[in-house]
């Protein structure tokens, strides 16, 4: 799908390169966050690190084996890719300024040109041809529309109070931020586009897949991991959802890679 894979192929590199140092120190010597990190975050911190340190692995494996006729695998370095400039951007809007936030920085910057210059790419060639059964469609484009509304729905009851009693708080609005302005528009778009059968959108769908699984699963970790391991009760409610929002994305993009039929225009 894509002609140019040279230069796409550099921004997951490196992208996944630094994000796998990153991740990699932040795992081995979680006390690096100590001093910016509350006790009550952490545990997200440290499930994501260790999701981050499979995904970088992954965008590694990709940018070493992906072609230019490798459709599935260029739409998967996008989903991570998206997952990358999600995670990180975290870190940088919640200013974790520890020893590596110029590391943080760096991967947000090449996960966020990453995934433009993908998007304009596609834009400017031929795409190919779409075949996916109605079923796992409709699927997807159901379960991207009922996130993205329900999320929004959540984040604009949490952002009201706050903005009626003019209040700050310290920890996680860069969620609001990230969900609200980007990922949540995206699920929206890329739906109306698959509903459509326009090829974009089917092509982005799985990839859109990829990047909800990979930021929902560390929550789920992460609420699993607080009594063992950071000796806080465990929100069985937030796991409960986060545990089956991450593993319907999961399937879904299974199914979706599974079944998809691409051929050349």
């Amino acid at each position: 799908m894509l002609q140019n894979i040279g230069k796409h192929r550099v921004l997951w590199l490196s992208a996944a390169l630094l994000s796998l140092a990153a991740a990699t120190v932040g795992v081995a010597n979680p006390s690096i966050y100590d001093e910016v990190v509350s006790k009550d975050i952490m545990p997200g911190v440290f499930s994501q690190d260790l999701f981050t340190l499979g995904a970088s692995l992954a965008a590694l494996l990709l940018a070493f084996r992906t072609g230019e006729r490798d459709t599935l695998r260029q739409i998967a370095a996008l989903g991570i890719m998206g997952y990358l400039f999600y995670g990180y951007g975290i870190y940088v809007i919640e200013q974790v300024y520890t020893a590596l936030y110029f590391a943080y920085l760096a991967v947000f910057g090449l996960a966020s040109y990453a995934i433009v210059f993908f998007l304009a790419d596609v834009y400017r060639e031929n795409l190919p041809k779409v075949r996916l059964p109605h079923s796992i469609r409709m699927a997807a484009v159901v379960f991207l529309l009922l996130n993205a509304v329900m999320f929004s729905i959540i984040w604009t009851s949490q952002l009201l109070p706050l903005i009626q009693s003019a209040d700050r708080i310290d920890y996680l609005y860069s969620i609001y931020i990230l969900d609200l302005c980007f990922i949540m528009p995206a699920f929206v778009v890329v739906a109306a586009m698959a509903v459509k059968k326009q090829a974009l959108g089917l092509l982005l769908t799985p990839a859109l897949l990829v990047t909800g699984f990979t930021v929902l699963a560390p929550l789920a970790l992460a609420e699993a991991l607080k009594p063992p391991l950071y000796d806080l009760a465990m929100d069985t409610a937030s796991l409960g959802l986060f545990l089956a929002l991450s593993t319907i994305f999961l399937a879904l993009a299974a199914l979706y890679f599974w079944k998809i039929e691409i051929k050349p225009e």
